[in-house]
């Protein structure tokens, strides 16, 4: 009995693509770069399955390409906005996702930004290379924010929202307060309290955004948002860059509206290097690194390759994209 045959747009850790070879007959971009679009094209012809990772679109051009062969699409993250579901699901097609997994290592990328973000280890780094390291003749050289005794602000009290706060908490944070769609019983693991947004941009020294991405919230942080926070407060995203409209936290960050930023995610990705963005001391951005520990990157791939066999099998995937 043949293999089923699947695309990976993009070699997986060990522990996926194990599986996926074991299971299936498999072409796959072996090369350590970005996939083209026309590789993708090419690719997928005839297949039964499609392992990607963002930003590797499936969209309806790739669907009509793989032709009526095609049961199955995982993809190894938590965003889904490179994958349309709607004609996946109109045409039958099994899709799954990776959540749960990086919980921790994202939780952990978000404490560690926030940190590098308020304790101004990007100037500090800076002042050891280019010769500006003080001798502390100015008693404020360098000072920081603190988290002790601070008021922190989740947008979205999810999973790595939950994550990231029992974490913050040893810190000697005061108060936690959280924004979203609904209540979470799980709030009072933190002693969180339920406020609508424009109340959490107010009153909170940290704004962390730890939604998912949706039409709705798109742009949510703008220069509206901006204004509403305190001046001296400081915004982390490890969400999703689209959360956030670039150009007003430019110019919140370049006039002072708020202190500082971490972002472990911008729009597009990589953000270019001339984005004015870069030019700021007090915005520290990193590479979309939320998941990057060799513990939490196996485990992804690991279901993902799960989802993506179950799906070719015809089986309940492990972990189904939410209908």
């Amino acid at each position: 009995m043949s293999k089923p045959f699947v695309f990976v747009s993009r070699v997986p850790p060990p522990r996926g693509m194990e599986l996926i070879e074991e299971f299936c007959t498999v072409k796959a971009m072996r090369d350590d770069r970005f996939i083209t679009r026309q590789e993708m094209l090419e690719g997928v012809v005839g297949v039964e399955g499609i392992l990607c990772h963002p930003p590797d679109k499936v969209d309806k051009e790739v669907l009509d390409i793989a032709g009526k062969s095609l049961k199955s699409v995982s993809t190894m993250s938590v965003g889904l906005e490179h994958i349309d579901l709607t004609e996946c699901k109109a045409r039958g097609i099994s899709v799954g996702y990776t959540p749960g997994v990086l919980t921790d290592a994202t939780a952990e990328t978000t404490v560690s930004l926030l940190l590098a973000t308020s304790r101004r280890l990007k100037e500090a780094f800076s002042a050891v290379v280019d010769g500006g390291w003080g001798t502390w003749e100015n008693g404020l050289y360098l000072c920081g924010k603190t988290l002790l005794e601070s008021t922190v602000g989740i947008v979205g009290l999810g999973r790595i929202g939950l994550a990231v706060a029992k974490r913050l908490q040893p810190f000697g944070v005061q108060k936690f307060l959280y924004s979203g769609n609904t209540k979470k019983e799980w709030a009072s693991e933190i002693n969180a309290e339920f406020v609508s947004f424009e109340r959490l941009l107010g009153e909170s020294d940290f704004v962390i955004a730890c939604c998912s991405m949706n039409k709705d919230n798109m742009g949510l942080f703008n220069k509206s948002a901006f204004s509403k926070m305190k001046n001296n407060a400081i915004f982390i995203n490890t969400s999703r860059g689209v959360l956030v409209n670039q150009e007003d936290l430019y110019d919140a960050l370049k006039l002072g509206t708020i202190l500082a930023a971490g972002l472990d995610v911008t729009s597009p990705e990589p953000l270019p290097r001339e984005h004015p963005l870069h030019t700021l001391k007090n915005c520290v951005i990193t590479p979309h690194i939320g998941s990057a520990t060799v513990y939490a990157r196996n485990a992804m791939a690991e279901l993902a390759a799960k989802n993506l066999i179950a799906g070719l099998k015809g089986k309940r995937l492990p972990s189904p994209v939410p209908q």
